[in-house]
């Protein structure tokens, strides 16, 4: 018996110029997006340099850039700054990670359920409206000024927003793809699991990542009013002694803080789901 062998042909220099030709412009965009930001904040820090040493501020009110570095060198070395990071990282994990279970949870049942969704959404919409810091009263009186009461402040600050986008990427999900998962026999539990969470994902990481951001800003309101350590309270501290360098150094912390776990856990995710999704690869 004769045996027929096939040989793939060999991809064409055009295939093989293709990555590369897209690899060399991500590359240059990589880098021109590096210098554009370093040559910005240079500007940046250069102008607020000058401004605090011309303006008509006195040092302690309005310090430069130097003078803030120096007290954020200073408050990570005695150790103020790490505890108190530390503090504030465990409380809005706790906040945020409650927020997350209920969010999923309470978001899927308004999309599962009609009477929830008129009755419980509509209130959803609207107390997602409220400033966070507004249940910092209510929670002091239910709670008393405590760490509990802290950790509710959180979670009322981004709840709301976890379930209204849990709620809108599965009432978006393409009607096609339940047809097609139910016509291969996937119900219940693994319809969503497998079907219509993955297809809402988009949204619902955008509801994510804005619930994160509402928690840490509401833990910040919460602790300017709780005495511990921590880095509301070390922004206090500095207003209280009249220190602006070192309310400017927790500051500057907590943004570094924000945008290292925004670069570490959304980032990627939203990489993850522009490339699965197809988004952000043509250009108007």
């Amino acid at each position: 018996m004769d045996i027929h062998t096939h040989t793939l042909p060999a991809p064409t220099t055009l295939d093989t110029a293709r990555p590369r030709a897209r690899d060399r412009r991500l590359t240059r965009l990589r880098r021109s997006v590096l210098a554009h930001r370093i040559v910005f904040f240079t500007v940046l820090l250069c102008a607020w340099e000058l401004v605090s040493r011309v303006g008509p501020w006195p040092d302690y009110l309005m310090p430069g850039p130097l003078a803030v570095g120096r007290a954020l060198v200073a408050g990570l070395r005695n150790g103020l700054f790490v505890h108190g990071a530390s503090v504030s990282l465990v409380r809005l994990l706790i906040g945020y990670g409650l927020s997350l279970v209920g969010g999923v949870v309470l978001g899927t049942l308004l999309v599962r359920y009609t009477a929830l969704r008129n009755t419980v959404g509509t209130l959803i919409v609207g107390l997602q409206a409220l400033p966070s810091v507004c249940w910092l009263p209510l929670a002091i009186l239910w709670f008393g000024l405590n760490e509990r009461a802290i950790i509710f402040v959180v979670v009322m600050g981004s709840l709301f927003s976890i379930v209204l986008g849990v709620r809108d990427g599965i009432a978006n999900t393409p009607p096609i793809f339940v047809k097609a998962a139910r016509n291969l026999g996937a119900t219940g539990v693994r319809l969503y699991t497998e079907v219509v969470l993955p297809a809402a994902f988009p949204t619902i990481l955008a509801g994510l990542k804005q619930g994160w951001a509402f928690a840490w800003r509401s833990l910040m309101a919460a602790e300017l009013l709780y005495f511990s350590l921590s880095l509301g309270n070390l922004l206090q501290t500095g207003r209280d002694l009249n220190d602006a360098a070192q309310v400017m150094a927790v500051m500057t912390l907590i943004i570094l803080v924000g945008v290292t776990f925004n670069q570490l856990l959304f980032a990627p995710l939203e990489r993850r789901v522009a490339e699965r999704w197809g988004f952000g690869t043509t250009r108007a």
